[in-house]
């Protein structure tokens, strides 16, 4: 698994990064929109990688 960090935007929107895997980091609505949005973008990455 990944971590994850999370942040409130000014605008409302919340941000996700995945910090073990750079450039992967994803927005939503919700905190948790954000954290699902940016855990399949680092599955998709890995699955590329490999």
């Amino acid at each position: 698994m990944w971590t994850v960090e999370t942040e409130p935007e000014d605008d409302g929107r919340w941000i996700a990064e995945v910090v073990d895997i750079p450039g992967v980091l994803c927005y939503g609505t919700t905190r948790d929109e954000a954290i699902a949005k940016v855990q399949s973008l680092a599955s998709e990455v890995e699955n590329n990688l490999a």
